[in-house]
């Protein structure tokens, strides 16, 4: 029972918020009562803290998925987006913002788990690209690593990046191009050139067109 709580709630605060979305709304979609949603969940913020854990497991797990199958670390960075952009919503109802403001402290303790999983999952990627003479040599590994990261949680940011300016789908895909154009070498940038001319981005909009 905990687990189908927590999809349908996962489902519905992706997709209107983890403000907007009652108790009252998610006993509703279960088909059951708000008295027995409680028997499992005290409060909203206890659900809503449950629901981030469960979605971080699901992340992560399908990221180690993705890194299990050994592409080449560009098109491994390109997978593992379009996996959080499907698991996410493509954050439409930007999920981590609203954690941020309204859960602060659960943000804070999710935010140091994210940490950990990307900052270990981009180093490898890193190295991997040094390795294989994608990315240059001379890139310093840590530093970029907590660049990528930090840059990523600012993308997520609604005051710097509205929604109704920017798509979390082309910002994702800006970014990426910019930070691998930063550490190609010559070799990496031409599989990237034939990585962006290939790949389909379906029902894709540009909201920046008119900046």
């Amino acid at each position: 029972m905990k687990n189908e709580i927590l999809k349908t709630a996962a489902d519905m605060f992706l997709n209107y918020g983890f403000k907007s979305v009652t108790m009252d709304e998610i006993a509703n979609a279960l088909g059951m009562s708000k008295k027995t949603l409680y028997q499992h969940y005290s409060n909203k913020e206890t659900l809503v803290e449950a629901v981030v854990l469960y979605m971080f497991e699901i992340i992560s797990t399908g990221i180690d998925e993705i890194r299990k199958k050994e592409n080449n670390p560009i098109e491994e960075i390109f997978e593992i987006k379009e996996f959080l952009m499907r698991h996410l919503k493509d954050e439409k109802s930007s999920p981590q913002f609203q954690l941020q403001k309204y859960y602060p402290k659960i943000f804070e303790d999710i935010k140091s788990k994210q940490l950990c999983v990307m900052q270990d999952c981009v180093v490898c990627n890193l190295e991997l690209g040094v390795s294989l003479g994608l990315y240059r040599d001379s890139i310093d590994v840590p530093f970029i690593s907590k660049i990528y990261f930090n840059c990523m949680m600012a993308l997520k940011d609604k005051e710097l990046f509205p929604l109704e300016r920017f798509s979390m789908r082309s910002l994702m895909n800006h970014y990426l191009e910019y930070h691998l154009r930063g550490i190609c070498t010559p070799k990496g940038s031409e599989i990237l050139e034939t990585y962006l001319k290939n790949q389909t981005l379906p029902n894709e909009t540009n909201p920046d067109t008119n900046l």
